[in-house]
């Protein structure tokens, strides 16, 4: 065997194997060791049968009986059966594909069994699949743990393995335990500098390969454990700070800060910045007058007042000239996430900067406009205008400030002096594209990333290596705080008749939905939740029949998504039901309610982040939080939601009650479930950083570590999708 072989060379795998494992990106001998359980089985698991539950992940011991072969009824699919029972109960087992198992085991032994509990049609409570050993122990009460016959045990537990349909924990426990018996493992080199192992008490590579899979004890599990989720986060850093470092060796603008220009804009707005504004403010102005560009994320929860602390460093920016020139600007481009945002961000900055009498422009998918307008008009100061005209304009330096969507980085526009990016929610917008705004070979400009998502601290460090953190964390002045509600199924009326209270003042109303349309009904599995289809319809007929109401989800095209946002931001639609897909980019401060359907299956950072549709202004708002938890972990979480004080507080909590693999179900951070758990250690994410640094610091190239180098370049490839 050869570590980058293919698995098909040295296994037997079928066509529908095959197809799981491509899924699982399980291709060579190598992706499979670097295939890391999710848990393991212990002793101190095994469960009594009359406490199962289905979809339970489960270790019995008990007594072996009723063993058969057959094959199905329908599919003719050869199986073996058996039943387990213990000193509570019993339990039926089906092994598909593998009628042997009945046959190698004796009628009344003892035996552990695990594996995923599932209701059968015709059995009941079932285990399909288990894995079975044999024991050598007297179940006389399973409570006192009896594993002490056999002191020298050759396993802490099972690991236990993400699954697909066609491919078991167990196969790709027995494929691996073949690979690392093989003398293959010999060709394991570590790539992490010996120092840093040592530092930290880390096991080499091939010794930690062998722990996380074959442990004989607890600690060699969290050793390894503690090895591969170090690594995670430190190749995360090394690839950041590499970046960030090849960022600063660019040209980029040292600006003037004009400082009593600056207090004079900043006196113009109709309230005094909080503490937090002003701090981030100074922290981008110091950043500019620096020798490289500056790269900078400010983290604040919606309504917190960023667009304020990006129009006045864009102002900071443009009373910069060119070098070498007494007239013009040097240029900002911002850059928003929908077209809605975009137009309303244009908007925004015309009343910000019209004093100045500065040229901004607008450009979109849809079209493209500038401000001011020469043409008088009645309702617009602003005018649209052609593309190519635009273009033109921008390239020549004439528009200091420009506003868009992606259509920003397309090929066509091209900026003569452009000091600053400012990116609104795209969370990894990485040197590449910077420089694609930029254009110009050699040249960085000063690069400012705002997101209202609120991350734990440590997940920032982690994904952020590369960029400075200024947070936002008080909301301005008279803003009130969300009244937010956690509403059961027997207060749901009451909760409607706040609303149409709200609504007969002239306000709109958000109303969320887990889901797009109803289940297939042939499904006997899905998910019984709210959709919009249906909601909507319900809602207009029982509820709301007085009052227009739309939907948006996110199956709808772009443009009618932005048509139907146009239409709630202008008020003709009072009430508007929608998935979670208005969580970002979106500004109507009329609406003050909003409705959070099965707000149980959302997480807290993402709550909060659709209850901040509705605090874009100073009227009251509410959030009906309508759930069905059922468990107090749940009910916990939710009432967490109604008393803190900010996203970040909220962030941490999320991090803490649901577990990194619930945070990283939708992988919306592209680290795996054993990189999020380390992100609950903020003393490893620090020791990984610090150690990425001081190899940065001195060695950008790794040219002195050809192996960590090549294996960073790998990963890269493979793992690291952040932008």
């Amino acid at each position: 065997m050869r570590l980058n072989d293919k698995l098909e060379i040295h296994f037997r795998i079928n066509e529908s194997q095959k197809r799981a494992l491509f899924k699982l990106g399980l291709i060579t001998l190598k992706d499979l060791l670097y295939f890391f359980p999710t848990r393991y089985t212990d002793i101190s698991d095994i469960r009594h049968i009359n406490t199962l539950q289905d979809g339970e992940n489960v270790t019995v011991l008990g007594e072996i009986s009723n063993l058969k072969t057959k094959k199905s009824f329908k599919s003719k699919i050869p199986m073996g059966e058996a039943t387990i029972t213990d000193i509570t109960g019993k339990i039926h087992i089906i092994w598909f594909h593998q009628p042997y198992l009945a046959k190698m085991l004796k009628e009344g032994s003892l035996v552990k069994v695990t594996g995923k509990v599932s209701i059968n049609s015709t059995y009941g409570l079932t285990l399909t699949n288990p894995e079975i050993s044999k024991e050598d122990i007297l179940p006389i009460d399973l409570s006192d743990s009896l594993f002490t016959n056999n002191k020298n045990t050759e396993q802490y537990g099972y690991p236990i393995y993400p699954e697909s349909k066609g491919v078991t924990s167990k196969w790709i426990y027995h494929t691996i335990c073949k690979i690392l018996k093989d003398s293959c493992v010999q060709e394991i080199v570590d790539y992490l500098p010996i120092d840093i192992l040592k530092k930290y008490s880390l096991p080499q590579l091939k010794t930690a390969l062998i722990w996380i899979h074959m442990p004989q004890k607890k600690d060699h599990a969290d050793s390894a454990r503690k090895r591969f989720a170090f690594e995670e986060v430190f190749f995360i850093q090394l690839a950041r700070l590499q970046e960030r470092k090849a960022y600063e060796e660019l040209f980029s603008y040292k600006l003037q800060i004009p400082h009593k220009d600056i207090d004079d804009f900043i006196s113009r707005f109709p309230f005094t910045p909080t503490n937090s504004q002003s701090n981030a403010i100074n922290s981008i102005l110091s950043d500019f007058q620096k020798d490289h560009a500056m790269s900078r994320l400010v983290e604040g929860d919606v309504g917190s007042g960023k667009t304020f602390v990006a129009a006045t460093v864009a102002y900071a920016v443009i009373k910069n000239r060119p070098v070498g020139q007494n007239f013009g600007n040097i240029q900002v481009a911002y850059m928003a996430p929908t077209e809605v945002l975009a137009t309303q961000l244009f908007e925004n900055f015309i009343s910000y900067f019209r004093h100045t009498g500065i040229n901004i422009a607008l450009i979109t998918g849809s079209g493209c406009r500038k401000f001011p307008s020469k043409v008088a008009s009645a309702t617009n100061d602003w005018t649209n205008i052609s593309k190519n005209q635009l273009l033109k304009w921008i390239k020549n330096g004439e528009i200091p400030i420009v506003i868009g969507t992606h259509a920003l980085i397309s090929k066509s526009v091209e900026f003569e002096d452009l000091g600053l990016v400012i990116i609104d929610e795209q969370h990894r917008f990485g040197t590449n594209q910077r420089m694609k705004l930029a254009k110009k070979e050699g040249h960085a400009p000063h690069y400012l990333s705002m997101t209202a998502t609120p991350i734990p601290r440590t997940l920032a460090l982690t994904i952020y290596g590369d960029l400075d953190l200024s947070i936002i964390d008080e909301m301005p002045a008279g803003r009130k705080k969300v009244i937010t509600e956690i509403v059961p199924p027997n207060k749901r009326d009451s909760a409607y008749e706040k609303i149409k209270k709200e609504l007969a003042l002239g306000r709109q109303v958000y109303v969320i939905c887990p889901r797009i349309n109803e289940p297939d009904p042939d499904q006997q599995m899905a998910l019984q939740v709210k959709n919009v289809t249906s909601e909507a319809k319900r809602l207009q007929k029982e509820v709301f029949p007085n009052y227009k109401i739309g939907i948006m989800h996110s199956k709808m095209t772009k443009s009618k998504k932005e048509e139907v946002m146009e239409e709630f931001a202008n008020h003709e639609i009072d009430i508007l039901v929608s998935t979670s897909v208005i969580e970002v980019g979106v500004n109507v401060p009329n609406a003050t309610s909003i409705i959070i359907e099965g707000a149980e299956r959302f997480g807290l950072a993402q709550l909060h982040q659709l209850r901040g549709r509705v605090i874009r202004s100073n009227h009251q708002s509410y959030c009906y939080l309508f759930a069905e938890a059922k468990t107090e972990k749940t009910i916990e979480r939710l009432q967490a939601l109604t008393k803190a004080a900010n996203g970040f507080e909220l962030a941490e909590l999320d991090l803490t009650l649901r577990g990194a693999g619930m945070m990283s179900g939708d992988k919306q951070w592209g680290i795996t479930d054993l990189g999020m758990e380390a992100i609950k250690n903020i003393k490893l994410v620090e020791a990984a950083r610090t150690e990425a640094k001081n190899i940065i610091e001195y060695d950008q190239h790794l040219s002195s570590l050809p192996l960590l180098s090549q294996t960073l370049k790998e990963k890269n490839s493979k793992e690291m999708h952040f932008e």
